[in-house]
């Protein structure tokens, strides 16, 4: 049995760049290990601004073809995406060296420090950054790992999906998409919602209840009733009179929204209830850990964001275009609801995330974007992103848009993504928020500022 010491070892990431490896990666480099790893996207000869920042770290890149093995490694660590074909493994197998998944890595993280894991199927990446950034902002020197990029991060010049801090402190993203939350016992259990994304409803349930009664403390969201049914006896946020902390007061504005939690005034700088929700979530679990409100105040007024969360790819003509994760119905609905809110029209493009959640959430994202859109807001849907693999292409975005058209609400289905600049352009008018939406494919932002620059 491998003995866990990440921080005086030398692990091989394959697949490093990725947004879970790639923060595993840097969070061991600076916590004092050493690091290498490959990625199949990564090329020696055009390297590019992020694996600039990683090899400046310290972490040293290979191709994906077993080269970068050697005896003197501890333990190469794998995701559940990569094949047990792929070459590096080959080599780790040849050399005897042990492999491990990419969750008994942050696990014995989550399970050696005073971890607060942040659970659920919306809003994770948000309200880690948050409670990061407000320990951050009480001088706690905390620790994070997590999938999106702290933008207060980003202003250190660091990639922005890690950090180590110099307490004991460490808030991480505790996903459920492949089931191994399981594997975490937190200090801080923080469970924001329970929503259909990877897995149904039913499936879900048991994973979080799991997570939650290996947690030390919990903070869970009180105005969601299926929380409420698996995780008894814990500290709540919410509108809900049972709160332990209470929201009151919300008033939103374009681009900010204001609300007491416990009486304490907060301003919270982006917009959408939802955002309002994110930060009363940090804000509980800050409390939980004994901070007063009252110190969390300037902290939570100056949160900088996180990347691909609302953020703005600038202004032209009077219109804005805004690239955003939003990828499963919840959050779609949310963060259209949030651009109406500071615009008189809404221009969405969704690039659904593969063929199996696109099968699997059909139904869903008709609903979701139903519900969302206002008569005049337009809906445009590219094809749906294939990463590759062997999967079954029984559906398509045509699909969906046929459906929603059924509906009553103006969508149209683009063939050809690239058109999607000239479009908008032309059809864009002032006043209005072009919202770029999906996941997993790192193209959509370079859209989103195409679209801006045809503007």
């Amino acid at each position: 049995m491998l003995s866990f010491n990440p921080e005086k070892s030398h692990y091989f990431y394959v697949g490093v760049a990725g947004s879970g490896m790639s923060a595993l990666a840097q969070y061991q480099v600076m916590a004092g290990g050493t690091v290498s790893g490959s990625d199949r996207d990564w090329n020696p000869d055009d390297p590019g601004h992020r694996y600039d920042l990683y090899r400046k770290m310290g972490i040293n890149f290979f191709p994906q073809d077993g080269s970068g093995l050697e005896r003197s490694i501890t333990a190469v660590v794998k995701s559940t995406a990569i094949e047990n074909s792929n070459p590096d493994l080959k080599a780790a197998e040849a050399l005897k060296i042990p492999v491990l998944h990419r969750s008994e890595v942050l696990a014995n993280w989550v399970n050696t420090k005073k971890c607060i894991a942040v659970a659920g199927t919306s809003g994770k990446s948000t309200v880690t950054a948050m409670i990061f950034d407000l320990l951050e902002g009480v001088s706690a020197s905390p620790s994070v790992i997590t999938g999106g990029d702290l933008e207060s991060l980003k202003r250190k010049h660091l990639p922005g999906n890690a950090f180590a801090g110099n307490s004991d402190l460490l808030v991480v993203e505790a996903d459920e998409s492949d089931g191994t939350l399981v594997e975490y016992h937190p200090h801080v259990g923080l469970l924001l919602n329970i929503e259909k994304d990877h897995k149904e409803i039913s499936d879900l349930l048991p994973l979080f209840e799991k997570f939650m009664k290996q947690s030390s403390l919990r903070v869970v969201n009180a105005d969601d009733s299926r929380i409420a049914g698996i995780v008894p006896r814990s500290a709540s946020f919410g509108e809900s009179e049972s709160a332990k902390y209470r929201i009151t007061d919300i008033r939103l504005s374009p681009r900010s929204g204001s609300f007491k939690l416990n009486g304490v005034d907060f301003t919270v700088p982006w917009p959408g209830k939802y955002s309002i929700i994110n930060a009363s979530a940090a804000l509980s679990v800050c409390a939980e850990l004994g901070f007063k409100l009252e110190d969390l105040r300037k902290p939570l007024s100056v949160f900088a964001g996180v990347g691909r969360r609302f953020q703005s790819c600038g202004v032209k003509r009077g219109v804005e275009v805004i690239d955003d994760y939003a990828h499963n119905p919840a959050k779609l609905e949310a963060a259209i609801k949030a651009a109406q809110s500071c615009s008189k029209r809404v221009i969405a493009v969704f690039q659904p995330h593969g063929y199996g959640p696109a099968r699997f959430m059909r139904h869903d994202y008709v609903a979701s974007f139903v519900n969302a859109m206002n008569e005049n807001d337009i809906l445009y849907m590219p094809e749906i992103f294939y990463a590759g693999g062997s999967v079954v292409k029984d559906i398509s975005s045509a699909d969906i848009v046929a459906d929603i058209k059924t509906k009553g609400r103006d969508s149209r289905f683009v063939a050809n993504r690239s058109d999607l600049p000239a479009l908008i352009a032309k059809e864009a008018k002032e006043g209005d928020i072009v919202m770029v939406m999906g996941a997993r494919d790192s193209s959509l932002t370079t859209l989103a500022k195409s679209i801006a620059a045809a503007l």
